[in-house]
């Protein structure tokens, strides 16, 4: 299921020092395609970031996003504004387009030199047998992976305007994941493409609030990359209405991308160096939604929490004296917390339970946290996985 008038490939130009690792990859659109694009809020940002920001603000549409892996190109000053320049052009040159139709993005190592040479040389190939009809969009969402063990696509087909619309995307993220997005304004990285015809301006409202229920509730070590960027392309091939207003259409298109980027966040987790469970932390009766949102934050990123879900150990104590100190006002004496369907603490205070019940629903590939201010109505979700001894290992040793 991809999108009408797309196309994608991805292929091996040895910049990653995976062997057989492809590592370039293009997604085209055959027609001028409207574009809204999140970028990372850390302030050192890397040059396809300034670069891609850079051309969505000169033209009205978009052509084509290349991306490589193995390499960040972040901190690498003027040569790698000229090095990601160079990457759209070359692009850009064998589509037949404008070089600022073409977006540019990176992941990899940070404060080295993009291998140019290889980088001319993957686009051209890989351009080429996607002009022979031999693209491959898996490929294309294997070639931006690092140290991901698994490539990360997620669809959702709806109807709108009287015709079938298809919204499709590939994301790559294991560590470095904390991302804080702007709009617009290791490493996660999500390409999504749609045959949809919208508006410009409800696309970027559909796409900020989908990132911010979904990429921007995600955490694997709490680190915010250098290089973080989410993209999507409309291109209007499906032909149906224009989505030009708030309706039942708009409601739909909202939903259907909003399940395919949490889908996608929720895969990157999953994948998160070393991980070995994706939790879900809901915090619940908060005075309003923003202050649940710090406090499931908070116990997402904590060290002490994500040791012990690594260990299958309810340790409730953690999870309290994270919400703790989230600079959030709460009366501990009210707090409840669940874990897995059991009640491990209440009134602040630990509640009996079975230890050998408690390790066999934390060994859950997937596990539920809930905690209870018995505040107000507010609730915030975070999604985060655990902290095993593959994590410092596979960080340990980043660079060689």
């Amino acid at each position: 299921m991809f999108p009408k008038g797309f196309n994608a490939g991805g292929i091996e130009a040895g910049i990653s020092k995976k062997k057989a690792k492809k590592d370039i990859a293009v997604f085209y659109s055959q027609l001028p395609a409207q574009c809204a694009a999140m970028f990372t809020n850390n302030l050192v940002k890397a040059a396809p970031v300034a670069l891609s920001r850079k051309h969505i603000e000169i033209v009205p549409h978009v052509r084509a996003i290349v991306a490589n892996s193995g390499c960040a190109n972040a901190c690498t000053g003027k040569q790698g504004l000229r090095d990601a320049e160079r990457m759209c052009e070359i692009t850009a040159d064998r589509w037949g387009v404008s070089t600022e139709e073409v977006l540019v993005a990176s992941t990899g190592v940070i404060g080295q030199f993009l291998p140019m040479a290889k980088i001319d040389s993957g686009i051209t190939g890989l351009i080429h047998a996607m002009r022979a009809k031999k693209g491959d969009p898996n490929a294309a969402a294997a070639a931006i992976l690092t140290t991901d063990t698994k490539v990360k696509v997620a669809q959702a087909k709806i109807s709108a305007g009287g015709k079938n619309v298809t919204i499709w995307g590939c994301a790559k993220g294991s560590g470095m994941i904390h991302p804080d997005l702007g709009f617009p304004h290791a490493t996660m990285l999500a390409f999504i493409l749609t045959d949809a015809a919208i508006e410009l301006a409800l696309l970027e409202e559909a796409l900020a609030v989908a990132a911010d229920n979904s990429f921007n509730c995600i955490s694997v070590d709490g680190d915010t990359s250098t290089n973080d960027s989410v993209f999507i392309l409309a291109n209007g091939a499906a032909g149906n209405r224009l989505i030009s207003r708030p309706g039942s259409d708009l409601a739909a298109f909202s939903v259907a991308l909003q399940k395919v980027c949490l889908e996608l966040s929720k895969k990157i987790v999953l994948d998160g160096e070393g991980a070995t469970k994706l939790a879900e932390i809901e915090v619940r009766g908060a005075s309003d939604d923003s202050d649940a949102r710090k406090i499931a934050s908070v116990i997402a990123t904590s060290p002490l929490v994500k040791t012990a879900l690594f260990g299958n150990d309810a340790n409730w104590g953690r999870i309290l004296a994270a919400c703790g100190r989230a600079g959030v006002p709460f009366e501990p004496q009210n707090v409840s917390i669940n874990i897995g369907g059991m009640t491990v603490a209440e009134n602040g205070m630990a509640k009996k339970f079975s230890e050998k019940r408690a390790k066999r629903l934390l060994s859950k590939k997937e596990v539920h946290i809930v905690v209870d201010l018995h505040k107000g109505t507010g609730r915030g979700v975070y999604y985060t996985c655990d902290f095993s001894f593959d994590y410092v290992k596979i960080n340990a040793s980043y660079r060689s």
